[in-house]
């Protein structure tokens, strides 16, 4: 068993459900949710003209390799209605791997650690409730949280 970090958002129909499903099958599919953070409503990152988000991210324990798990994640972004038009546009949910594990790969459809990861307050928040001290690029998840600009990352009452 390893333990990844997962991002979960989405701001088509009711994201909050989506996240909750999203969740459902990932323990179903083998993912075994050990924290999770609370629920965090984000302004876009990258395209701006779109819903905010609802965001949170967990840690969890799988034998999944990789490659597996993210087909896993695949299967259930589709699912729920995931359609890849527009980068970084409006989705019913996304599901990133942030972490798995201490490994890296880089590879044209895997990039580990996620590598957008330490530039989003919408990640970097809601991951340091769950991974505060997780390390990523030499530096734990407190550290490039306490750098991000958190505007726009509030929690959901």
């Amino acid at each position: 068993m390893v333990e990844v970090l997962l991002g979960l958002g989405g701001n088509l129909g009711d994201p909050a459900r989506a996240i909750a499903e999203a969740l459902a099958q990932l323990e179903a599919g083998g993912v075994r949710i050990t924290r999770r953070s609370p629920l965090y409503r984000t302004a876009p990152w990258g395209l701006e003209e779109q819903p905010d988000f609802l965001n949170i991210c967990v840690a969890a324990r799988t034998a999944l390799p990789p490659r597996g798990l993210l087909a896993l994640i695949h299967r259930i972004e589709a699912d729920l209605g995931r359609e890849r038009r527009i980068r970084w546009g409006p989705r019913t949910i996304d599901i990133d791997i942030l972490t798995y594990g201490d490994e890296r790969i880089e590879e044209p459809d895997l990039v580990i650690p996620h590598p957008r990861l330490t530039e989003r307050a919408f990640v970097l928040v809601p991951l340091r409730e769950v991974a505060p001290d997780a390390v990523v690029h030499g530096r734990t998840v407190s550290e490039w949280a306490e750098e991000v600009d958190r505007r726009g990352v509030e929690p959901v009452a």
